[in-house]
């Protein structure tokens, strides 16, 4: 995926901004490894596996200029309880003071799009039972709920 731009931001691969790369691993290490116990190190290694030039995994950064607002990524297996899934939309963050914006929903699109983009016709991401009606509103369809907490959503590629 090369550059999206819409009025206040752009979205990029992580390949043509790996500038981003560190900022990346300290927001998704911050939000969900973190207090696992994981190591910053552990994530950066993960995040500069986007960097290879190869589909997956994949990081996608919003971004106004040089200033960081969000990310998203296309991964394998996001879930361990259902290795039958693939791939999936995964570590959707957004920093607090560009929330409301539409970013998140414009992540999770370009995400979903470079699966498609990449030949599938379903992408599927898990998220906190609270985050349904985010992803629902955005055509997301809830197929399981209470996997390891989480509930799991597909959405199919547009006929």
């Amino acid at each position: 995926m090369t550059d999206r731009r819409s009025q206040n931001y752009s979205i990029s691969d992580l390949r043509d901004r790996p500038e981003f790369a560190s900022t990346v691993a300290e927001r998704v290490w911050n939000a969900w490894w973190r207090d696992q116990g994981v190591g910053l190190d552990y994530l950066q290694g993960l995040v500069d596996e986007s960097l290879a030039p190869t589909g997956r995994p994949m990081a996608l950064v919003a971004h106004h200029g040089d200033t960081f607002l969000g990310t998203a990524h296309l991964i394998d297996d996001d879930l361990e309880a259902r290795p039958q899934y693939a791939p999936w939309v995964a570590a959707v963050w957004v920093d607090e003071a560009a929330r409301k914006a539409g970013i998140g929903s414009a992540l999770v699109r370009a995400a979903a799009e470079a699966a498609f983009g990449q030949g599938f016709e379903t992408v599927y991401l898990c998220a906190e039972p609270t985050k349904a009606s985010f992803y629902e509103g955005l055509g997301w369809r809830r197929i399981e709920r209470d996997v390891d907490g989480l509930d799991v959503f597909s959405l199919s590629k547009p006929s």
